[in-house]
C-alpha cells in the first residue's frame, strides 16, 4: 500500500491518521535504506515509545545514514555527534564561559541540547564522555556546577557501534548499555537488496550530477509524533500478556525454577528496565501492525532487541557455542506464551 506523502502547510496531509503519517514516513526511508527493513522498522518503534537506540553492525551497512535519514523527516534540531577518543565530557554537555563585558559566567549549551542525537561510533569515546551522554539519556537532564538544565521534551539518541574493530575503544558496560530502549544487530543486506543499492546509488549520483530536483521529504511534526505516542500506550494488553512479560523477565532472575541448565547459563538476569522495554516496545509494534491489542508474537518479536544487552552469559554458556540471542531464545522456549 502506498501512503500520501503530499505537503500540506506542516508537511502532512491534515486527513491522515496518525499512523498513517507514520507508516508514510517508514515508506519515504524505505525508498534510501535499502535492504535494512528491520533497521528501519526499529528506528520507528524506539521514536514512538520514547527511547533511546543502539544500532551495532560491520562498517558500510547504511547505519548512520538511517538514522540520519529519520532525523530529516522529524520537525527538530538533529545534531550529529562523531565520538573520538579526545573527546570530552563538555563537549558533550556545554560548559560555562566567562564573559569579560558582564563580569560573570554564562551556561554554553552543547549539541545534547538538540531533539536528535546521533551518537556516531559511540565506543570510541572514553568512559567519561560515554557517562555523560548516557547521564543525560536517562535524567533527561544535566547539572553544569549548581544549575540543572532540562533537555528539551522530544530527546532521542541514536547511538551506532562497530563490532570489527575493538583496538582503541571503550565498550560501553552493561549497566550503562541498559540505558538504551533496545539494542539492535544488523547483518548484510541479501543479493536482490545489493543489486537495489548499485541502482540506489546509481540513480543518486546522476541526480547530483544533473542537480535534479529530489522528492520533498515529509516532515512529522513534534505535536504528531507526540499523539501517535499517546495512541501506543491506548493500546490494549491483556493481563495473560503483561504476565507472560513478567514470567520472561523472572526466569532470567531465577533460572532454576525453569532448568539447572538455563541456570548455569545465566551470569545475571535482565532488570526493570527491560521489562518495561517489552512492554512499551510490544504496543509500538502491534500499533504500526494496525492493531489495538498485543499478542504474544508481538513481545516474541522484539524480545531479543529489548534484551540482548541486559542479560549475561556465563563462560560455561560461551564453551556451548551459545550467544545472547541463543540465550532469549531458551527463555522463550521455556517460558509458555499464552
Amino acid at each position: 500500500m502506498t501512503y500520501n506523502t503530499q505537503f500540506i502547510d506542516t508537511g502532512l496531509d491534515a486527513f491522515m491518521s496518525q499512523r498513517d503519517k507514520i507508516l508514510a514516513l517508514q515508506e519515504q526511508l524505505s525508498t534510501v535504506i535499502v535492504g535494512q527493513e528491520k533497521l528501519i522498522n526499529r528506528l520507528l518503534i524506539a521514536l514512538l515509545s520514547d527511547g533511546h537506540l543502539l544500532v551495532e553492525g560491520a562498517p558500510g551497512l547504511a547505519k548512520t545514514k538511517a538514522i540520519k535519514s529519520l532525523a530529516e523527516r522529524i520537525a527538530g534540531q538533529f545534531h550529529r555527534i562523531q565520538f573520538t577518543p579526545d573527546l570530552l565530557p563538555s563537549d558533550i554537555t556545554g560548559t560555562e564561559i566567562f564573559r569579560p563585558q558582564e563580569g560573570s559566567f554564562t551556561f554554553q549549551p552543547g549539541p545534547i541540547f538538540h531533539n536528535l542525537i546521533l551518537a556516531d561510533e559511540i565506543n570510541r569515546a572514553p568512559a567519561k564522555v560515554q557517562s555523560a551522554l548516557l547521564e543525560a539519556m536517562g535524567e533527561r537532564q544535566i547539572s553544569v556546577g549548581p544549575t540543572t538544565h532540562s533537555l528539551p521534551e522530544l530527546f532521542m539518541v541514536m547511538a551506532t557501534q562497530n563490532p570489527i574493530e575493538q583496538e582503541g575503544t571503550y565498550p560501553l558496560p552493561e549497566a550503562q548499555l541498559d540505558r538504551f530502549l533496545m539494542h539492535v544487530t544488523i547483518d548484510y543486506p541479501d543479493a536482490e537488496s545489493e543489486h537495489r543499492i548499485l541502482s540506489l546509488v546509481r540513480q543518486e549520483a546522476r541526480d547530483s550530477a544533473s542537480n535534479a530536483l529530489h522528492p520533498e521529504k515529509i516532515q512529522l511534526p513534534q505535536e504528531g509524533l507526540f499523539a501517535a505516542r499517546n495512541e501506543v500506550l491506548d493500546v490494549h494488553m491483556a493481563q495473560e500478556i503483561e504476565e507472560y512479560i513478567v514470567q520472561l523477565v523472572m526466569a532470567s532472575r531465577q533460572p532454576k525454577a525453569y532448568d539447572d541448565d538455563l541456570a548455569s547459563w545465566i551470569e545475571y538476569g535482565i532488570s526493570p528496565r527491560g521489562s518495561i522495554a517489552l512492554d512499551r516496545c510490544a504496543r509500538s509494534l502491534a500499533w504500526l501492525d494496525g492493531r489495538d491489542f498485543v499478542t504474544p508474537s508481538d513481545v516474541q518479536s522484539v524480545a531479543h532487541d529489548t534484551l540482548r544487552h541486559r542479560i549475561g552469559i556465563t563462560y560455561d554458556a560461551e564453551a556451548l557455542g551459545m550467544d545472547k540471542d541463543t540465550l532469549i531464545d531458551e527463555l522463550l522456549n521455556r517460558v509458555t506464551a499464552p
